[in-house]
């Protein structure tokens, strides 16, 4: 192997090759714009931000800091802010929630060993600033050292020292874009030929490596001074011996050069060797392209290469954009939403500062040739000026008037553009943002309009970072330390919740609607804890229990209240009975009443027939006499009839009426309108 031929016809220069084309892209389209942003993030004044010639402050506005600043932890906020930032799903056919939980537990402790959350952070930034967030998955095996003791002696006495263990970690190492190559015409990771890594590392990382068997046992020598791939240029030229410029490449290469490479065979040999007996033990390469990772020292010395060696054929590389750009992979972020409006602020500052130096400090118009010969003309206090002549005459203060308070106006508009482009903006900048509509509904509709951008830049870096991070974590442990991980198809969803801004104007919508009930409502206590899981309090969890538990009833004064319930209806039972009993008694009264009254013609009938045949005497007016006796019985007993259907019409409505009022007492006991 041939380290110094760089050339097309060795894996190392195939890969070189590229990787220059993908820098050369990098850098004629997209590195003066990010350096600017990362001048303009940190307030590092350049020559070349000048706007004008003229121009002599190097005063930089802190309002694109702020933006920036503001975005990031919103989205850190809303990841972080509970505690708890990602979860597991698993299928619904498994019933068995004890994996899901250990390997949820299991996971988040490592995370935590290798401080994946501040590498996270740091991705979130460097996407703010540059657009894009990338991050690469490093595994690695370290020695855990844990104090502990021992007996010693029979157990007499004990020794206090330290164990020692091997581990293996997954680490997310933030990638900042000057040390990132991609293929030009690709929008993601997964599609692109391949991608790289391309930065500066220690020497004794690489020393390192080559002892542990990692890389091939190869002589590597310092890097050259290239400081077009490192962060800070002017230290990366103060600062040259010792370190090797590594370039990590993650993507296809063609099949002849690996098998060359990697197993010394040509491509003839390659076939030869892929038909014979011998070749059961080597897994030769196939096809035009193979998924591989190759590492190169210095541009010229291979390191490694082998095969994809991850069990998801996954790169180990996450990123995502800020703000998306259309079939683009670099993204846009706060500093390009906000350069204009930050460029703008800056040159009016600036102007600004210009013209106060000139109408602050104090000018004098000499006549020079009435001053002493040799005469150091300055204007300071206490100072004495010689002249040949009249001092009123030579002397006269000069001054270009007062600076235009409108350019200070302006400034003010100019910071509200800065933050109207970015979207950032904290709760004390909310009323002037909202401009005037600075009410509780125009501040409402400003808010819900900053939630909106915030919550969309949320979604992009969960879907395209943060699960896929999680992911591909899991796989690594599942596939290096099988015995604490149990392989099996997990579903990886972020546990985000809202970020400052958002939870402050969801507390505000939640106390207006609190107050708009009473506090005995069932809702009452659940918009209660709502509002306290909202707040940013250090013993919130404990609240929220505490709320919980004093919903919960109390189980001696549930059993008194069902108790009571029982006696209640068993007292309006025998109400009901009693009602009922007296409605039957007013019902066989008003039966027997009319059953009286069907006697009454029947007993009028017979007491006619007798009246008729009593006391009549005979003569010649006797047929008169029996006449009159029946007309006088006929008006008796019609009387007699109209008196007992009236008496048992009027029993009969009193029955009604008892039954109408023992239903009406019914009701009003029972509660029925």
């Amino acid at each position: 192997m041939d380290d110094n031929n760089i050339g097309g016809n060795t894996l190392a220069g195939w890969v070189m090759s590229k990787c220059d084309e993908w820098r050369d892209h990098y850098d004629v389209t997209y590195r003066d714009q990010h350096e600017e942003f990362n001048r303009l993030w940190r307030g590092i004044w350049s020559a070349q931000d000048k706007m004008r010639e003229s121009e002599r402050s190097r005063l930089i506005s802190p309002a694109l800091q702020q933006a920036v600043e503001s975005s990031v932890a919103e989205v850190e906020e809303a990841t972080f802010g509970r505690g708890k930032w990602f979860d597991i799903r698993d299928d619904m056919q498994d019933q068995e929630r004890q994996d899901i939980q250990y390997l949820r537990n299991k996971l988040t402790e490592d995370m935590e060993y290798v401080k994946a959350r501040k590498s996270i952070a740091e991705c979130i930034l460097s996407s703010a600033i540059y657009g894009t967030g990338i991050g690469e998955i490093v595994l690695e095996e370290v020695t855990e050292i844990a104090p502990a003791t021992q007996p010693v002696m029979d157990g007499e006495l004990r020794a206090i020292g330290v164990n020692e263990s091997q581990r293996f970690v997954v680490k997310l190492v933030p990638v900042l874009p000057q040390n990132f190559l991609i293929d030009p015409v690709a929008t993601n990771i997964e599609e692109a030929l391949g991608v790289a890594t391309d930065k500066f590392v220690p020497r004794h990382v690489v020393e390192e490596g080559i002892e542990a068997g990692i890389y091939f046992d190869v002589e590597v020598e310092d890097a050259n001074d290239e400081a077009a791939i490192d962060y800070d240029p002017e230290a990366a030229s103060t600062y040259i011996e010792d370190k090797v410029r590594l370039t990590t490449y993650y993507g296809k290469v063609p099949v002849d050069l690996f098998n060359e490479e990697v197993y010394g065979l040509s491509e003839e040999e390659s076939e030869v060797e892929e038909d014979s007996e011998d070749s059961a033990d080597q897994e030769i390469a196939q096809g035009k392209y193979i998924e591989a990772v190759i590492v190169i020292a210095n541009e010229s010395t291979l390191l490694k290469a082998e095969a994809n060696p991850y069990m998801m054929k996954d790169r180990p590389i996450v990123a995502f954009s800020w703000d998306t750009v259309p079939s683009r992979f670099w993204g846009r972020g706060v500093c390009e939403k906000g350069y204009n409006s930050q460029k703008a602020l800056d040159t009016e500052l600036r102007a600004r500062i210009d013209a106060l130096a000139l109408t602050v400090h104090p000018m004098m118009a000499v006549d020079a040739s009435r001053l002493p010969r040799g005469a150091k003309m300055e204007i300071r206090p206490g100072k004495t000026i010689l002249t040949n002549g009249n001092p009123a005459e030579i002397l006269q203060p000069f001054n270009f008037g007062k600076v235009d308070q409108v350019t200070f106006a302006q400034g003010q508009q100019l910071m509200q553009m800065v933050q109207m482009a970015t979207g950032a903006v904290d709760t004390a900048g909310i009323p002037s943002f909202a401009g005037s509509e600075a009410t509780a509904a125009g501040i409402s509709m400003s808010l819900g309009a900053i939630i909106k951008r915030h919550k969309r830049t949320l979604i992009n870096f969960q879907d395209n970072f943060l699960v896929p991070f999680i992911s591909k974590a899991a796989w690594r442990y599942m596939q290096f330390n099988p015995e604490h991980y149990p392989v099996s198809d997990y579903k990886f969803i972020a546990s985000s919740s809202l970020g400052i801004i958002a939870r402050e104007y969801e507390v505000t919508q939640l106390v207006q609607l609190l107050q708009t009930m009473s506090p005995e409502s069932p809702i009452y206590p659940t918009l209660i804890e709502s509002i306290v899981d909202n707040m940013n309090l250090s013993n919130r969890e404990e609240i929220i229990q505490r709320i919980k538990q004093a919903n919960q009833p109390n189980p001696q004064a549930q059993q008194m209240q069902q108790a009571q319930a029982q006696a209640q209806m068993e007292f309006q039972k025998a109400q009901t009975a009693a009602f009922q009993a007296q409605a039957n008694d007013y019902n066989a009264r008003a039966e027997k009443n009319k059953v009286e009254a069907e006697m009454v013609p029947y007993e009028a009938k017979t007491d006619r027939i007798k009246a008729i045949s009593t006391n009549i005497r005979k003569g010649e007016g006797d047929d008169k006499e029996f006449e009159r006796r029946v007309r006088i019985a006929e008006l008796l007993l019609k009387e007699k009839e109209v008196d007992s259907k009236n008496q048992a019409k009027a029993q009969t409505e009193m029955a009604q009426t008892g039954d109408r009022a023992a239903e009406m007492a019914l009701m009003q006991r029972l509660g029925v309108q």
